[in-house]
């Protein structure tokens, strides 16, 4: 496994956050482009920033694999289920998707 502390997430604009959001997976997770290869169920750290907010350190674990070469030129990368028990970081990016308008555009991951 490759080392954890170069994940990085930065998300400048509400389309890079609802590109990276995978809100099918319970509690939410973030699609990280990495070549670097991982194993599903993983635990894994990153290091995430928000828009203009300072980066903070999310813990998670790896419930998405995307190898490289995938289907219809997708970023390699992995899905990063968001551990953050009182759901704080969820809400947050909630609350930064839901003021936009309804985007018919394809994401990170599907």
């Amino acid at each position: 496994m490759s080392d954890d502390h170069r994940l990085t997430l930065t998300a400048t604009d509400k389309l890079a956050l609802y590109a990276a959001f995978m809100p099918f997976i319970k509690g939410g997770a973030l699609f990280v482009a990495t070549s670097d290869h991982y194993q599903l169920g993983a635990v894994v750290s990153m290091r995430l920033s928000l828009m203009q907010e300072p980066v903070q350190p999310v813990a998670g674990k790896v419930v998405w694999i995307t190898p490289s070469a995938a289907e219809h030129n997708r970023a390699a990368g992995i899905g990063v289920q968001l551990n953050n028990s009182d759901g704080v970081l969820l809400n947050k990016i909630e609350k930064y998707l839901a003021v936009m308008p309804d985007v018919d555009r394809p994401t990170d991951t599907l």
